[in-house]
């Protein structure tokens, strides 16, 4: 195992609680006995080109939901997935044409509480190879990549707020270029700065 592998897995095998989308926002009143929907995203390390870099996406400005936003590839978990590591790789053969043999999956963060009710399991796998990207039509926009160094220096990270439904939420951001990586991705993201930080 390199290097790389071995300190992501540290990172990934440390203990600690999972995140939300509220984790800035201690003030909001979550309904009881909310049910959240098991779903996958995967982070998939690319280490084909040299420096290790993170593979993302721009949604589609079409969709209606979160149109425009940076995002892992993933979704929810369907029947016929035998877990959410599955979700989350079958998910990226969907949206960015990454063949699910290729990722090598390292592990997981703990999951991510969603303000659209999915409990996330951030999937972190290592893609040694180059495959050949083909973006899902209407549903992303742009496929591309930041460096891994980037994402993983805590100093990078603001904390940012809009109004959002009457309040003022608050949630991180992780820009990159012309890229405005915020919200739930930004979030999953720094607890893994967080870690490997540690």
């Amino acid at each position: 195992m390199n290097d790389l592998a071995r300190t992501l897995q540290a990172a990934l095998g440390q203990p600690g609680e999972g995140s939300s989308d509220f984790d800035l926002n201690p003030d909001t009143v979550l309904p009881e006995g909310r049910r959240l929907r098991p779903a996958g995203v995967l982070i998939p390390v690319s280490v084909a080109h040299g420096e290790p870099r993170v593979i993302l996406t721009k949604r589609s400005s079409a969709l209606k939901h979160h149109p425009g936003q940076i995002a892992f590839p993933g979704g929810k978990q369907d029947d016929g997935d035998r877990d959410v590591i599955a979700a989350a790789l079958r998910e990226a053969r969907e949206e960015i044409g990454l063949p699910e043999t290729v990722p090598q999956v390292i592990g997981h963060l703990p999951q991510h509480e969603t303000v659209t009710g999915f409990n996330v399991t951030p999937v972190v796998a290592l893609i040694t190879q180059t495959f050949e990207v083909v973006p899902e039509p209407g549903e992303v926009d742009e496929v591309f990549s930041v460096p891994l160094s980037h994402l993983t220096n805590p100093a990078n990270y603001l904390i940012e707020s809009r109004i959002w439904r009457g309040t003022r939420r608050y949630y991180f951001t992780v820009p990159f270029g012309p890229y405005y990586i915020w919200g739930a991705t930004a979030r999953m993201l720094r607890g893994l700065a967080a870690r490997i930080a540690e």
